[in-house]
Formats: structure tokens, sequence, C-alpha cells
């Protein structure tokens, strides 16, 4: 039992959970047939292993109650920020996936409520219907108390670079509410390399993925028409803030090009958007150098920490985050403050 610290609360900022309903609807679409490949070779897998890990992580999903706090207090989390499982709503047909959407924020918004002081809900859309999903975060916001959006990534292939979504950031925006950018499993178009070398998942081929994500929205011209967009990218940002300068370099030296009629010029460098309108968590790299660096580049108060329950969760990780060589001030904002700011935590 790692005990609550004196000086910080722990608040978890990527927290994955699943309504029972969720895991047997992603059944239903497997049973099927004809699978996209990247859902299949992930949620099936989980789905119908034997091993323990994979039990381990379909048994904590579903609990939102007694099993979940005992996992938190034993690693000493004061507070979770939780997102429905990726890849959420967005492998379903859109009329399935609009009415799943509010189903998964219901159930999120009553284990908020039975423990109130120990989660923090996340709003659930489909993006296949940006109208509709627009209207989910104003519910989300307006009537269920939570403060931030949870997108796994792309939806069947398509991002939202795309302007046809951009409803969803418009709206985003207008509520005051960050998009966390959550992997997925990679497109059928993108996946083959990387999964018969077993790369697919969290190992890589998911940073690069939802990296890819972030840079299209970012080139895309996103944040010129919405200025006040926030977005949160987990896993150490996805590696751009480590590539930024090149970043930097190579979209100046392409837009100069004019090789792409995709890349046009925007008011900013890429890492300007990264420094102003996004923030990232450590999910799954509990590592100080990679903390440290980023907070140099990006800024402290811009940097969160998040575990990736079920699907990471040790204890020694947040020991090993507590013992940091880093101020208390700087700690506490890492580990509370910058949450709280963020999700709206109060």
């Amino acid at each position: 039992m790692h005990p609550k610290s004196p000086n910080y609360q722990r608040i978890a900022t990527e927290e994955a959970f699943a309504p029972p309903e969720l895991l047997e609807a992603y059944r239903k679409i497997i049973a099927r047939g004809n699978v996209d490949p990247g859902f299949n070779g992930l949620m099936g897998f989980y789905m119908t292993s034997p091993s323990d890990r994979a039990k381990h992580i379909m048994r904590c999903l579903t609990d939102m109650d007694e099993l979940r706090i005992q996992h938190m207090d034993e690693c000493g989390i004061d507070r979770q920020v939780l997102a429905m499982t990726s890849p959420g709503v967005q492998v379903m047909d859109k009329d399935d996936a609009v009415a799943f959407a509010k189903v998964g924020n219901d159930f999120l918004a009553d284990a908020v409520k039975r423990h109130p002081t120990r989660f923090t809900g996340m709003i659930s859309v489909a993006p296949q219907d940006p109208a509709a999903a627009a209207k989910e975060i104003e519910r989300g916001v307006t009537q269920l108390g939570m403060n931030a959006i949870v997108i796994n990534s792309h939806t069947k292939g398509e991002y939202l670079s795309d302007q046809k979504f951009w409803d969803i950031l418009a709206a985003a925006e207008a509520h005051d509410a960050p998009i966390y950018l959550h992997p997925n499993s990679l497109p059928k178009n993108m996946i083959e390399p990387f999964q018969e070398a077993g790369l697919d998942g969290a190992i890589y081929g998911f940073g690069v993925e939802t990296g890819l994500h972030a840079m299209r929205i970012i080139t895309s011209g996103a944040f010129d028409r919405f200025p006040k967009l926030r977005m949160i990218i987990g896993h150490m940002g996805e590696a751009l803030p480590f590539w930024m300068y090149r970043l930097n370099y190579m979209h100046r030296a392409t837009v100069a090009s004019k090789r792409y009629e995709s890349m046009k010029p925007i008011k900013k460098t890429p890492g300007d958007y990264l420094k102003e309108n996004f923030y990232i968590t450590n999910s799954g790299v509990a590592w100080e150098p990679a903390i440290k660096f980023s907070q140099q580049v990006l800024g402290v108060d811009r940097v969160l920490y998040a575990m990736d329950y079920p699907y990471q969760h040790q204890l020694d990780e947040v020991i090993a985050l507590d013992n940091m060589d880093m101020s208390m001030e700087d700690k506490k904002k890492f580990f509370q403050t910058n949450a709280e700011t963020v999700f709206k935590i109060r």
C-alpha cells in the first residue's frame, strides 16, 4: 500500500473504463466477420485471450467501484480521470455509435456520482456524426458536469484534420473542453508492416498513428480557425516534443517547396501550437528524463501525470515519480494542480 502524499494529490489523467454493454457490442461486431484488422487484433485478442494480462485488463475495465478503488489505494492514486477505452464507439456504425456514446457517458456520470472525490469523467462522442457529437459535448458539459472529451484517434481511417469534423472542434472550443486525443488501433491501410513485426500496439504503432493525427490537425490550420481549442496527448506527447526542432524546420521547408497541395502556410510553427494549444501526459512513460525535457520545452504547466490504468498498472512507477529530483512546486503541478486546471477539478 503506497501512502497518500502529504504534499500533493496524485491525479491520474488517462485511465480507461468500459461499460459491460460496450464489450458485448464489440463481441457482436467481431462475430459479424469482415472486421477491421486493427480492432480485431486488439480488442478481439483481449476479449478472448486466457493470458493473465488480458484477463486482468478485462476485469478492471468494467469495475467502477471496489476493485478499481482498491487498486488506486494500493498505488496511492487519489483520483482517476476516466475515458471510455479505445476505440470507444468509433468502430460502430453511425447510429449505434451516437446512441452508445450517450449510454457510456451516463454510465460514467453515475460512477462519478458514486465516487465524486475519486473519479472525474471525459465525454465520449461519435465522430461518425459530427453534429450529434457536438450536441453530446454540450450535454456532457452542461448536464453531466464533465469538462473534457476523449477521441480515440482516427475514426475508420478518417482524421479530425478533415473539415467535415470541425463541428466537434468548434463545440470543444465553445465549451472550453479539451480533447484528449487517445490512441486507437492502426487503420487498415497502415497496419500491415507494423502488425507483422508485433509493433502495431502500444509498443510503437499507437504513438506513431496518434502523433500523425496531432500533426495532421496542426498542419490543417485547425488551430488558426479555433485558436482557443486545447488538446491533450499522452505517452509523453507521442514523441512530438522530442521531434519539435525537425517538425518546425521541415514544415517550413515543405511549405516553401510547394510539393503538396495539402501543405499550406499556417500562422505559427508546429512547435508553437504544441506549446500553446496542447498539454501532454506521461501515461505509460514513468521516466524522469523525458518528463523533465518535456517540462523544459513545453512549460511546467503543460505536463501532467497519468498511469494508463489498467493497461499499465505499476506501483514502482508511482514511487519512482515521487522520487524525481524536482522542486516540490513543480512536482505538485505535475501530479495535481495542472490536472485540476485542465479538467476543471474543484
